[in-house]
C-alpha cells in the first residue's frame, strides 16, 4: 500500500468547522436483537441498562461490568466521570480510569481490528468500543459506546449491547468498522485480575504504546491513499502523529481533515488536534476551535482547559486561570484542569 508522508507547512487560515452529515447506513435501521443462529460466540451475563440523558459512557461501562458481577449502576458511574449532567462526552481515558480506580483492570487502544475482537470474545472478554452513531436523521452524527459481546460470522455480524439501541443488537460487519474508524478503532477492555494473562496473551505488540501508535499510523496512511476525501482517515492520521509526538504533521492532516468536512460534534469528543496546534503554537486556532464548541455548548470541560493552554501561552494568565476553574466547575475530577490551575503564575 502507499506510503504518506505529511510535510508541515505554516497556515493562517481561520478555523472552521464544516458542518457535514457523515455519510453511510443510518444506524436506526438496526433496531432487532440478532437471531441464535449460527452465532459463533456469545457472552451472556451482562446486564442491558438503557442510558439516561446523554450518559452512553457510564451505562456502556456499567453493562461491561455487569458481565463480571458488578452492581455498580450508571448513576454511581456518572457520578465520577460527569458530575455535570450535560456534559456532552465521557472520554475512553475518563473510563479506563474509574475501571481501574474501582478493583478492574484496564486497557485503551486504537488501530483495534475486528479479528482481534473476535479473539477476545472467544476468551470470554467483551470490548467496549467508542464510534460514530447515527441513531436518527434528525440528531445527526455523534459519538458513541457500544458493547460487543458476540459475533456471528455466517451473518457477519456483532452481536452488540447497546445503551440506546437495546440489548444483543446485530450490528453488521462492515457498518460496525465504518463508524469504529470514526474514532481511530478505538477499544477498551475491562477484565479482572484473573483474566490479565489471556488480554496479555491476545494483544501482543499493541501492549506496547510507541508499537500501537506505529501500526495505527501505518493504517491510517493506507486509509487517507486509498481514498484521500475520507475526513475521518485524515483525522485519524493526524490523532495517530500526535500519539507519536508529531505535532507538525498532525497539524497538517487535521487541517486537511478539517478542509474536506468534519461533523460539527467532532470537537466534543477527540482532543489531538487542540494539542497539536497548541505545541506548534498556533494558539488563536486553539482558541477559535474551542469557542466554536463553546457556542454550541457549554458543558464540554475539555474546551475550558484547552482554550487556557492556549491563554497562559499568550501571557493572559487571568483568564488562563477563570478558563481552568471553568472547566473545574464541571467536572471537579479533570485533574488535568487541575494540575494547570495549579501550575499557573501566581
Amino acid at each position: 500500500a502507499p506510503s504518506l508522508k505529511l510535510i508541515f507547512t505554516p497556515t493562517s487560515t481561520p478555523i472552521s468547522i464544516p458542518s457535514i452529515a457523515a455519510p453511510g447506513p443510518k444506524q436506526a435501521a438496526r433496531s432487532t436483537p440478532a437471531a441464535p443462529d449460527s452465532i459463533d460466540v456469545l457472552l451472556r451475563g451482562a446486564q442491558q441498562y438503557y442510558q439516561t440523558w446523554n450518559n452512553c459512557g457510564p451505562a456502556t461501562l456499567a453493562m461491561n461490568l455487569s458481565f463480571y458481577g458488578s452492581t455498580i449502576t450508571q448513576a454511581d458511574a456518572a457520578k465520577v466521570l460527569k458530575p455535570d449532567p450535560n456534559d456532552g462526552n465521557v472520554s475512553p481515558d475518563q473510563i479506563e480510569a474509574y475501571a481501574k480506580s474501582i478493583g478492574f483492570h484496564a486497557i485503551l487502544r486504537v488501530n483495534g481490528t475486528m479479528d482481534l475482537i473476535k479473539s477476545l470474545l472467544r476468551n470470554g472478554l467483551p470490548v467496549l468500543a467508542e464510534k460514530g452513531f447515527e441513531p436518527e436523521a434528525d440528531l445527526g452524527w455523534m459519538g458513541h459506546y457500544e458493547l460487543i459481546v458476540g459475533f456471528n460470522d455466517t451473518q457477519q455480524q456483532f452481536i452488540a449491547m447497546d445503551s440506546y439501541m437495546g440489548p444483543y443488537q446485530a450490528v453488521p460487519y462492515d457498518q460496525f468498522d465504518r463508524y469504529w474508524h470514526d474514532f481511530n478503532r478505538t477499544y477498551l477492555v475491562v477484565y479482572p485480575a484473573d483474566l490479565a494473562d489471556s488480554v496479555t496473551s491476545i494483544l501482543g505488540d499493541q501492549l506496547d504504546t510507541a508499537t500501537m501508535w506505529k501500526h495505527a499510523l501505518t493504517t491510517s496512511q493506507q486509509e487517507a491513499a486509498q481514498n484521500p476525501t475520507d475526513a475521518f482517515a485524515w483525522f485519524d492520521l493526524g490523532s495517530n502523529y500526535v500519539g507519536l509526538g508529531d505535532m507538525p504533521n498532525a497539524a497538517t492532516a487535521y487541517d486537511h481533515a478539517r478542509s474536506l468536512g468534519l461533523p460539527w460534534r467532532m470537537t466534543w469528543y477527540q482532543f489531538g488536534w487542540f494539542e497539536a496546534y497548541d505545541q506548534i503554537g498556533r494558539y488563536e486556532d486553539v482558541i477559535a476551535l474551542a469557542d466554536a464548541t463553546i457556542n454550541v455548548t457549554k458543558n464540554i470541560e475539555e474546551m475550558f482547559y484547552y482554550k487556557g493552554l492556549a491563554l497562559k501561552a499568550k501571557g493572559d494568565i487571568d483568564d488562563a486561570r477563570a478558563n481552568f476553574q471553568i472547566a473545574l466547575q464541571h467536572n471537579p475530577n479533570f485533574g488535568q484542569a487541575q494540575v494547570a490551575l495549579n501550575n499557573l503564575t501566581q
